[in-house]
């Protein structure tokens, strides 16, 4: 999938809330939190790791935008860094169980913050494509979903969310 669009979008929101929140600091590493909280709710909302419970996953809408979340944090980090030069999605396919994905992206987001190089960035980008995968996400749902949360993102800055 082609990022150009994307990065585009999530710059323009970015700016908007640096500028409706008159934001002037750093913010990197709170929104490298951020993501690892977004990776966090996803996982909770496929429930792969919860062997103690019947329950299953909630609904394929809530887990796709529960991801798209954790889009917008790896776009802003990314645009953040100066490493929007990244044109196309990475992907490269993994056989683990989705439990282990979550696990080996934490370390991949945990790696780039804490060495923000390209090649680190890249690997994120990998390990959310390895997951995408395992759910059955497709590159269109992803930029469908990314679209409509980036709208209601919009709409939430502008009621004082």
């Amino acid at each position: 999938m082609n990022l150009h669009k994307l990065f585009t979008m999530q710059r323009a929101l970015d700016q908007y809330i640096q500028s409706n929140k008159q934001i002037t600091q750093d913010v990197f590493v709170k929104k490298g939190l951020a993501l690892i909280v977004e990776l966090a709710e996803l996982a909770n909302e496929t429930r792969c790791f919860k062997f103690w419970s019947d329950k299953g996953p909630s609904e394929r809408s809530v887990i796709l935008e529960e991801y798209v979340d954790s889009i917008h944090f790896i776009l802003s980090l990314g645009i953040e860094k100066g490493l929007q030069d990244l044109h196309e999605w990475p992907f490269e396919s993994m056989e683990k169980d989705l439990t282990t994905l979550f696990l080996d992206t934490n370390k991949s987001i945990l790696a780039f913050l804490a060495e923000p190089t390209k090649t680190h960035y890249e690997k994120v980008w990998i390990m959310y494509g390895a997951i995408a995968e395992k759910l059955g996400f497709s590159s269109e749902d992803v930029l469908r979903a990314y679209i409509t949360k980036n709208e209601t993102n919009y709409e939430r800055q502008k009621s004082g969310y």
